[in-house]
């Protein structure tokens, strides 16, 4: 159930599921994503092993693996409010996020270096 679960959050990008089910497929996705980092002939197989898709460990070792490496996305589990009507499960939505520069822009810039005046 879990390698359905995160095979559906490599092809669609974000799942909705139980709070629950969230944080269990969450650290399975976070170690595809360390095979996936790896990019070795050895992580690809151990991850179609543990995933049992091919187009799914594809699409993680070609588009999601080299952006969380370069730490420009996470996977965040947002928590809803509202619940299942069935068991009254809380609801969260499993979702690749973008990761904004913590850096403000003026620090980023290098300042331009002025010489100082020669006396004469």
């Amino acid at each position: 159930m879990l390698a359905n679960l995160v095979c559906s959050l490599i092809k669609h990008k974000r799942v909705t599921t139980t709070l629950a089910k969230a944080k269990a497929a969450r650290s399975v996705a976070e170690k595809m994503v360390t095979l996936g980092k790896k990019g070795t002939v050895h992580s690809r197989r151990l991850a179609v092993a543990r995933l049992h898709q091919e187009d799914a460990a594809r699409v993680l070792f070609k588009e999601i693996a080299p952006r969380v490496q370069g730490a420009q996305r996470r996977l965040h589990a947002h928590r809803q409010m509202n619940q299942r009507i069935g068991d009254s499960a809380q609801k969260a939505i499993l979702e690749w996020v973008d990761v904004v520069a913590e850096t403000p822009a003026t620090e980023a810039a290098p300042a331009a270096e002025t010489k100082p005046e020669e006396k004469k």
